[in-house]
This record gives C-alpha cells, structure tokens and sequence, in this order.
C-alpha cells in the first residue's frame, strides 16, 4: 500500500475499468487485446501500459464501437479515437481520462482534460459533475487497494489546486449589504478539505467576506475570530473528527466559547453530524445534509 503499482491483478482492471474480469479475458483471448505476463502459480499480472489500453478500448466500447473493430485498429489509431471523444465532453469519458493522468502520474493530461471541461461547463458544474464522482471512485478503488495512496493524494492535490486557482480568480466584490462573515474550518486532527474548500467558492463567488483557516484547528483559536467580526458564521466539514463519543463534547465547548458573541452560528456537515442528537441542539447550530443544501441557502 506504501509504493506505487507497477503491475495489476484482473480484479485490479475490472474495478478501474468497469468492465467484468470474464469479458476482459474473452477479449484477451478472443482478440489479443492484452498480454498479460503469469506469476509461477500462472496468475495474470498487467502492466500499467496494458491498464491504459484497456481504459482507452473500454471509451470505445462505451461508445458503440465493436469489440471486434477496436481489436483490428492499430496500436495508434485508439487513443487518437479517444481523444476525439474526450473533446466531446462526456462525463464517464472525461473520469476515465482523470484516472489514466492518476495512473500515469500525469499532471499535463489533467490540466488539458480540465481546460477543456472549463470550455464548455462552469466550474460548478465541473466539481459536481466530474470531480466529485471521480472523487467517489478512487475512494472506493483505494478501499479495495486497486490503488494505491500517492494515486489517490495526486488527483485530490490537483483538485483542490483547480478549486484555490478558480476562487482566486473569481471578479466578485465583497457585497457590504451581506453582513455575515463565514469563517471556513476543519476541527483538530481533520484534513479532508475538499468540500470545504469547495463551499469557499461558492461563499465568495456570491460576494461574502470569507476567512478560510483550513484543517486541523484548534477549537479554542476561534474565540480570536470571534472578536474580530461582528455577525460570524463557522462552517465546518466533520468527516472522521470529531469521533462518535467526542462531537457532542465539541459542540457544547463551542456554545460555552461563543456564548459572549450572539451573532455568532456554527454549519455543519460530513459523515461525523450523523452522530448529533438534532433535538436539543441550540438555535445557533445547523446541520446540513450535502453541499447542495448550504448553496441553497447562501
């Protein structure tokens, strides 16, 4: 788990292609697509190579070309086809393209598969739309160790680059008529910030002030923010800290710290709110259920 793949088993392809381990070795066998290489007990093994291929043929099957064709295309020729139907924008063909720039380590794949997202979506509908599935897939492939860690931190590192880089480039003025100043935080121990830094942009795409501290604060730090503005909303992302036995602890320390600042509100989501009892909870603390519901109410 603590080194870079260098050769895949066939449940390693069929969970990053989608396409059955049977069908994979009757393409094998039928066609000659792959040449994988046997272990001494005859297990096949595929090199990283033989995983971008099979993605590449997979976009072509997906899009209605025959087995039986693509097998007859010279080695050239498939990922000149794929290209072309990338640049045509279908979501399930740009995440494959994310994950072949994952494989391959490749940053420059990513940046051109971005830039032409931008051409035809807006960045909003670019992170629902592809990053967040994409995001939910190489969860699920680093949980069956398809991949490993330096895979999954390469493509979450670009992601939240793409979100700093379009929240620094947004042309929105602070709105004076929009009182409230949101303080944007992980607590201690949290670093999974993508939705977080996410929610960012969307607060100052729609001209609030917004402070982002980021992971793993403190929560006797934030009495100082406090006293710095007048009408404060804290949003946090709890998706692992506070633990199960400690969030109810960490809410009632957060009411005792912004007892002396009425104007102050705490919003909450991830996985950790599941564990909030909602029925006694103050006024001032919300919970919300998804990205998408805190949008709404900004």
């Amino acid at each position: 788990m603590n080194t870079t793949k260098k050769t895949f088993s066939i449940r390693d392809l069929e969970n990053l292609s989608g396409i059955k381990a049977h069908t994979i070795r009757i393409w094998e066998k039928r066609y000659n697509l792959l040449s994988p290489e046997r272990t001494d007990t005859n297990i096949r093994r595929y090199s990283l190579e033989s995983l971008q291929k099979l993605l590449n043929i997979t976009l072509l099957y997906s899009n209605g070309h025959k087995i039986s064709k693509i097998a007859n295309l010279k080695e050239g020729k498939i990922p000149e086809i794929v290209n072309e139907l990338v640049s045509k924008n279908n979501n399930s063909q740009i995440i494959n393209t994310f994950k072949l720039s994952m494989i391959n380590f490749d940053e420059q794949l990513f940046t051109r598969t971005f830039k032409t997202l931008l051409l035809e979506k807006s960045f909003s509908e670019v992170f629902k739309e592809v990053f967040i599935p994409l995001l939910n897939e190489l969860g699920l492939l680093w949980q069956t160790d398809t991949i490993c860690p330096a895979h999954e931190h390469f493509i979450s590192n670009l992601v939240k680059q793409k979100i700093l880089i379009s929240t620094q480039d947004l042309s929105v003025e602070e709105d004076s008529n929009k009182k409230t100043t949101f303080i944007a935080y992980l607590p201690e121990n949290e670093i999974h910030e993508i939705g977080l830094l996410y929610l960012n942009y969307e607060i100052v795409s729609r001209g609030y002030k917004s402070v982002y501290l980021g992971q793993t604060v403190p929560l006797e730090s934030l009495e100082e923010v406090m006293k710095t503005f007048e009408n404060t909303t804290f949003l946090s992302y709890f998706t692992v800290s506070p633990s199960k036995d400690k969030i109810s602890d960490y809410i009632n320390k957060f009411c005792s710290l912004s007892a002396n600042f009425p104007n102050t509100q705490l919003w909450l989501l991830g996985h950790q709110t599941q564990h909030i009892n909602q029925d006694n909870l103050p006024q001032t603390i919300e919970i919300f259920s998804s990205i998408d519901k805190i949008v709404e109410r900004l």
